[in-house]
């Protein structure tokens, strides 16, 4: 059982910038290098001055080389993110081990990474810092060299106290990670959220504006097309009943009608009243799709495959049109056949148009449904024979009747392109259809083209 609905789209990583690493661990530098000389020459406590910092000219030099081979804006992979993350988790173990271990107060510093970690990389990734960070605190009770301290009345911490500061670092590790985590998850999540809201209203927008495009066409076409129709018709009197002429005016005046058959369908897209044929099973609704480009001389396999009942539909004239420019586009690109397959379950009714074209391009696939997608006019291009506007006012159209859309070609050694239409069997069925696609939580076979 594979998903009927592709997959939603991965969320986009917040690649950390390098500059925001390599600042932050300049103000480690900073600190550190003030605590050190602070303790040494401020309070006079005995401790390795010259190794710490060696420790923390390694931290510096770092950052230098950084700086020198890439650009301030540049955004770090995740993994490239994680290492350098491991690194100051190192370089401040080496400190502690070098200042007492767990018993220097400065341990805390271990959740510094792991918080980083947990607001913009994987969980995977903060998991493993996180490990890192909790086998060197159990390390470091173990191993480590003496407190800094002044005089020879050194404090010796007791066991219990020792072992309280381990478990409750491993605690911070944990819950600072959990916490940083679900936090930049929510808000990240609510981003996205608004993001996907406001490209809904802009292409509700962009269909707004078409039908008033379109209706402003309609009027301005009915008189030139009237024109049009009675010049055909005087054309027809005076020509002769037979030959190449009498050939060409019939043709000018199954255009001419197709052209008002087509404004009538722009003017009834938001008619709810279909009339005594106010149900269409899945077959007559294919039938009402690919019936108007059998004439152009494309030949269509189609094939239903599904137990009976057969889905039946309410007549929606904006789920035909839509359908009915999707079988048009495959027609135009077609080189020898159109292929429409169909298959049904108790739970979704999946519709596949394919031709045997050129197929999508790349740049058409990450955008397909796009208004104004390219303007070029280079069929072969496969970029929508223009502005891309048919193929995106019938995926909003279609979408508005519960179905989800998936561009692609098909696979080699085939070539071709792909639209598979998908909806949940309930709002193929129902009257009261949502306005926006159903529910992709639902899993069925693939239909096949």
């Amino acid at each position: 059982m594979t998903d009927l609905f592709p997959e939603a789209p991965v969320r986009a990583l917040r690649h950390l910038r390098l500059d925001t690493l390599v600042r932050l661990r300049w103000l480690a530098i900073a600190g550190q290098s003030l605590a050190v000389a602070g303790v040494h020459f401020g309070l006079g406590f005995t401790l390795p001055f010259g190794w710490c910092f060696v420790v923390i000219a390694v931290s510096a030099w770092l950052n230098i080389a950084l700086r020198i081979r890439f650009p301030l804006n540049h955004r770090l992979r995740e993994g490239a993110a994680t290492a350098l993350l491991a690194f100051d988790i190192l370089q401040l173990a080496a400190l502690l081990y070098l200042t007492g271990g767990l018993q220097n107060p400065f341990s805390i510093l271990f959740l510094a990474p792991v918080m980083i970690s947990a607001t913009a990389l994987p969980p995977r990734h903060t998991l493993a810092l996180g490990l890192l960070a909790a086998g060197l605190a159990t390390l470091l009770t173990f191993a480590h060299w003496p407190l800094p301290w002044s005089g020879s009345d050194r404090p010796v911490l007791p066991p219990y106290y020792q072992a309280g500061n381990w478990i409750s670092l491993l605690l911070g590790l944990g819950f600072t990670g959990i916490y940083a985590w679900r936090v930049s998850k929510e808000a990240h999540d609510l981003s996205a959220a608004l993001a996907a809201t406001e490209l809904v209203l802009a292409r509700e927008q962009h269909l707004s504006q078409l039908d008033g495009l379109a209706a402003a066409a309609a009027h301005e076409l009915g008189t030139p097309l009237a024109t049009i129709t009675l010049v055909a018709r005087e054309l027809s009197r005076l020509a002769p009943p037979e030959g190449e002429m009498a050939d060409d005016i019939n043709l000018l005046r199954e255009q001419v009608d197709r052209c008002r058959g087509i404004l009538g369908k722009l003017a009834s897209l938001q008619d709810d009243d279909a009339g005594p044929l106010d149900q269409l099973s899945l077959r007559l609704l294919i039938e009402e799709a690919a019936g108007p480009q059998r004439p152009f001389g494309v030949p269509f396999e189609i094939s239903l495959v599904g137990d009976k009942p057969e889905p039946i539909c309410r007549r929606n004239p904006g789920m035909i049109y839509g359908l009915g420019n999707i079988v048009d586009n495959a027609v135009d690109f077609a080189r020898s056949k159109v292929t429409i397959s169909a298959q049904w379950t108790q739970g979704a009714v999946v519709l596949t148009i394919a031709d045997d074209g050129p197929g999508f391009t790349s740049e058409v696939l990450m955008r397909a449904g796009d208004p104004y997608l390219s303007r070029s006019h280079d069929k072969e291009s496969r970029a929508g024979g223009g502005l891309g506007l048919g193929l995106f006012i019938a995926k909003t159209l279609l979408e508005r009747s519960g179905a989800v859309l998936e561009f692609s070609n098909l696979p080699l050694p085939a070539t071709g392109a792909s639209i598979r239409i998908t909806w949940l069997r309930e709002v193929f069925e129902r009257d009261d259809r949502p306005l926006g696609p159903s529910n992709p939580e639902l899993s069925a076979p693939h239909a096949t083209a």
